[in-house]
């Protein structure tokens, strides 16, 4: 708390602005490796800061950027594990950001999640409110700069419906919110395995590679110059 205490003091009067313009400043707990395009998650239209970019220094050479609303591409970034400022396993930063419930998720980077059919056609008509009958397919249809889906097809025996965007999406998949709709539908014979990535929607500053960035000596300036490109903390008073 004396940190964060001397971080309000010794930047009161300070405002992130873009262009003379306050910033939508969106943040989420992990981007996954890669940040969200504000289109893509919430209104349609764009911040030229809020844009899909690698939360890192850079890629290792035999890692090229890959274009995530691709589906193979953004598979084989899903299924893997890419060095990433919030690819961390330091509890030490990771106790600075996620309260102790959340302490105890270990997979945020990755992670996976599965559901019998039954189980997901129960799930989804009790937190949607539509009865798809029996669900036989999830069919990604659109993905954003972080693999995260915007749009996804959702078959049944009784409904074929597209939903959107990504918080319904985290919805319908959840007894709760699901991490985040950057994921892999797999199918079973039993049902489908949800291979994933982060947590959040991605937007923004991505608060687990923030507070990595911070434990490596990064200024607060520079922190905020890598997930919001462009901005400038403007003292106003």
């Amino acid at each position: 708390m004396e940190n964060v205490s001397e971080a309000v003091i010794q930047t009161a009067g300070e405002v992130l602005t873009y262009e003379g313009k306050i910033c939508d400043a969106r943040f989420s707990k992990c981007c996954g490796g890669i940040m969200e395009r504000f289109s893509t998650s919430w209104e349609p239209s764009e911040h030229p800061y809020l844009q899909g970019k690698y939360d890192g220094e850079s890629l290792p050479p035999e890692v090229p950027f890959p274009d995530l609303s691709d589906p193979v591409q953004a598979e084989i970034w899903i299924r893997s594990a890419p060095p990433a400022f919030c690819n961390t396993t330091d509890n030490e930063v990771l106790s600075q950001v996620l309260n102790t419930y959340d302490q105890e998720t270990k997979g945020f980077y990755r992670w996976e999640v599965s559901y019998t059919f039954e189980e997901l056609s129960d799930l989804i008509k009790r937190r949607i409110g539509v009865d798809f009958g029996l669900v036989q397919e999830l069919i990604p249809l659109e993905r954003g700069t972080s693999g995260r889906i915007c749009r996804l097809k959702i078959v049944g025996t009784k409904k074929t419906l597209i939903i959107g965007k990504d918080l319904l999406i985290r919805k319908a998949l959840s007894e709760s919110h699901l991490y985040s709709s950057a994921f892999i539908p797999v199918k079973r014979s039993w049902g489908y395995v949800l291979y994933g990535a982060g947590w959040g929607h991605g937007v923004g500053l991505c608060q687990i590679g923030g507070a990595v960035m911070a434990s490596r000596g990064y200024s607060y300036k520079q922190i905020l110059q890598h997930y919001y490109p462009g901005s400038r903390a403007q003292k106003i008073y």
